[in-house]
């Protein structure tokens, strides 16, 4: 999933300002390393997909001449794979 930087500021800095209101956090450092942190998770945490997209198709190459001559679905493969992967990490999307 593509997120702009300034979406993740604005979701980090919505998130805090929402956990302070329901007295849920007190922030003691730097506001901004807190937002920082934040976009830093929200966007490794959306990046998970694209990971896994790119692992599945590097494991699939040694397979083109299957799905070349017809012998293998690759969306079919890849689904396969990657629901695998998903099931065997605990990967949530």
């Amino acid at each position: 999933m593509r997120i702009t930087q300034e979406h993740s500021h604005h979701l980090s800095r919505l998130l805090i300002d929402r956990l302070q209101v329901a007295e849920l956090l007190e922030v003691c450092g730097s506001l901004d390393t807190l937002i920082l942190a934040i976009e830093k998770t929200i966007t490794t945490e959306c990046s998970v997909e694209d990971r896994l997209n790119a692992e599945v198709r590097d494991m699939l190459k040694q397979y083109e001449a299957e799905f070349e001559k017809g012998r293998a679905d690759y969306q079919k493969m890849f689904s396969m794979v990657k629901n695998k992967l998903i099931k065997e990490r605990d990967i949530i999307l």
